[in-house]
């Protein structure tokens, strides 16, 4: 390639860059986020029997769409979905046992989601597990699962429901990825493998989306800090990231689901911290961790009781 045709290849790039920067910019300023209509919806949450899963549940069900709960915890999901069928005063909330480690179990219920409900038009791959040990101390098993629920289950779920998308050009892939997946952290390296997948995943898609032109069908990866469900209890956090309120959490999935934003970070400083890990060595990221006890945030743990 000459070297002319490589400026201008450069330049090309730039370009595209600096016109969507420019208009993500002035619409945020000026026009502000259009929030589109969720009724006719039918949402798939995995992991909704409690936590976040059961968070968004709640606000999807207030604005009219059809849900779909899976959870390994059918006692609790069951209540979940007795509950918002209650506050809706309708029955459009199903609930189902469905085991994310089991690749036929995943199938098995979404033929019968198929069968019974229609066809789902946003999945909300939120079902997640952490070991909290280092390397060597976890077991194989254990490895397993983490691996099987936090990253494999999102692509069976997908090739059972992303074909319908696909057919219509219309639909929403929600991953519930981890701010882990964005940087390591010891004590977290089987979780964090696990949500670096996961978001390599949301991005990958998201792409060959778009080459398939099928840009009906919205992405949207959420990297969360820790958060106060009990699934990190015991973590010691610092003042850059303090414990997330699940709550607060949840409203901000939604809005993203409801903006259609391609990632949610939080807090915001993940957003500095992206930028600081580009362009530094891994010599001071490593020294940067030791700094803010990120280290040793893991020491205490003791996970979901």
């Amino acid at each position: 390639m000459s070297a002319v045709a490589l400026i201008l290849e450069y330049i090309k790039l730039f370009y595209v860059l600096f016109k969507h920067w420019f208009r993500d910019l002035f619409h945020s300023l000026y026009v502000g986020p259009k929030f589109k209509d969720l009724s006719s919806e039918t949402v798939l949450i995995t992991g909704a029997a409690s936590g976040l899963g059961k968070g968004v549940a709640e606000r999807l069900a207030q604005f009219g769409c059809t849900l779909v709960l899976w959870d390994v915890n059918e006692t609790d999901n069951a209540r979940v979905a007795e509950e918002l069928n209650s506050m809706t005063k309708s029955n459009r909330v199903h609930a189902m046992r469905c085991d994310l480690t089991s690749r036929e179990s995943i199938y098995e219920c979404a033929k019968k989601v198929q069968e019974t409900v229609g066809n789902v038009t946003m999945v909300i791959n939120n079902a997640g597990v952490v070991s909290g040990k280092t390397l060597v101390n976890c077991s194989d098993a254990s490895i397993q699962r983490t691996f099987d629920v936090n990253v494999l289950a999102h692509f069976w779920i997908l090739k059972a429901f992303l074909p319908s998308m696909l057919e219509k050009n219309h639909g929403h892939i929600v991953t519930i990825a981890s701010g882990a997946g964005l940087t390591g952290a010891a004590g977290l390296v089987d979780y964090c493998s696990s949500k670096f997948a996961a978001v390599g995943l949301h991005e990958s898609l998201t792409h060959e989306l778009h080459a398939l032109k099928r840009t009906g069908i919205k992405t949207t990866v959420v990297c969360p800090s820790f958060i106060d469900t009990g699934m990190f209890e015991g973590v010691k956090t610092g003042i850059l990231f303090p414990l997330l309120k699940s709550e607060n959490v949840c409203d901000l999935i939604v809005e993203a689901i409801r903006t259609e934003q391609h990632m949610l970070l939080i807090p915001k400083v993940l957003k500095l911290g992206l930028i600081i890990k580009s362009l530094s060595t891994t010599a001071a990221q490593i020294e940067a961790q030791g700094a803010t006890g990120l280290h040793h945030s893991m020491d205490t743990f003791v996970g979901r009781r």
